[in-house]
């Protein structure tokens, strides 16, 4: 289900939300202290850090879980290949994630730029999965005029929303 897309080299300036392949070096500035979640998945405890990267143009956090927590150090550089951005609660993170590599980086960063924190900058969360977020404003399921519509059609499914199964086939193609 991964995208093949091109890897992108970026500094910490250059990070923006949904960014997916990212190649970066920075140094560690902080990690905050170790604190545990349970999964909503399945139950299980994780312990969590969070590092405070930098570069030669600014700070971003890096979520750091597991065994990932013990595999670097405050004063080190370090290269992540494979990462990607996202929000957490409407603030950038930059993500190792599962097919992220993080290792000693060949090259030290010895002066970062801590005054451009990309972290501290809010985002508006205007999609989700492919569409906006709806919340509580939105009419009730199975509302809608298109979901209406649907059903003067004589959509075999009943209209609204349905299991998304032969949409846009006539039932003779399934």
């Amino acid at each position: 289900m991964s995208e093949n897309t091109e890897p992108i080299e970026a500094t910490v300036a250059e990070l923006k939300p949904r960014m997916k392949n990212v190649n970066i070096t920075f140094k560690v500035v902080e990690v905050s202290e170790a604190r545990e979640v349970t999964s909503r998945d399945d139950g299980s405890t994780h312990r969590i850090v969070d590092a405070k990267v930098a570069d030669t143009t600014g700070t971003v956090i890096v979520p750091l879980w597991d065994d990932a927590i013990e595999k670097v150090q405050v004063g080190s550089t370090y290269r992540l290949e494979n990462g990607y951005t996202g929000l957490f609660r409407t603030n950038l993170r930059l993500n190792i994630g599962r097919y992220g590599v993080i290792n000693p980086a060949k090259e030290e960063i010895a002066e970062v730029d801590a005054s451009n924190d990309v972290s501290a900058v809010e985002h508006e969360r205007t999609f989700h999965r492919g569409g906006p977020r709806r919340g509580f404003s939105g009419p009730p399921r199975g509302d809608s005029d298109r979901d209406r519509g649907d059903r003067d059609r004589g959509c075999p499914s009943g209209g609204g929303r349905g299991g998304g199964r032969g949409r846009g086939r006539s039932s003779e193609q399934e």
